[in-house]
């Protein structure tokens, strides 16, 4: 599955059993951020249907260009998701824009705990998001 909004931006899904990997490439912002969540949530809503539902959704940012402040909405968006249907979140290959922009916005706790954490303050070498 291949979802493009902009010549600037993609995303690919791959998933074998319980755990899919969402590569995420180019410029996730405002014109992209919209195809991004719902990218993910017809990954989620696909494999409940026909089953195994996952466990696991792994992001790959390692062909990320920028994020901007729709993009960590969109990124926000996907973990309420993920959380809601019991998925863990795996925030991988983090480039320096989006490290900067999750340490700047005190997002990066929540958005690397493991999923369902009563305790967003842990740290992220304990949560999920790690990668």
């Amino acid at each position: 599955m291949t979802t493009s909004s902009s010549p600037y931006f993609t995303t690919t899904a791959d998933a074998a059993s319980t755990v899919a990997v969402v590569r995420v490439a180019g410029d996730l912002d405002y014109e992209s951020c919209h195809a991004f969540v719902r990218a993910t949530e017809l990954l989620l809503a696909e494999r409940r249907e026909t089953g195994p539902p996952l466990s696991v959704l792994r992001l790959d940012f390692a062909e990320l260009d920028s994020i901007d402040s729709m993009g960590l909405s969109a990124l926000l968006m996907v973990r309420r998701r993920t959380d809601a249907t019991g998925v863990s979140l795996y925030l991988e290959e983090r480039p320096t824009c989006l490290e900067r922009l999750l340490e700047i916005t005190g997002t990066l706790d929540y958005l690397t705990a493991p999923c369902g954490a009563d305790d967003v303050g842990e740290s992220a070498e304990q949560g999920p998001g790690t990668g």
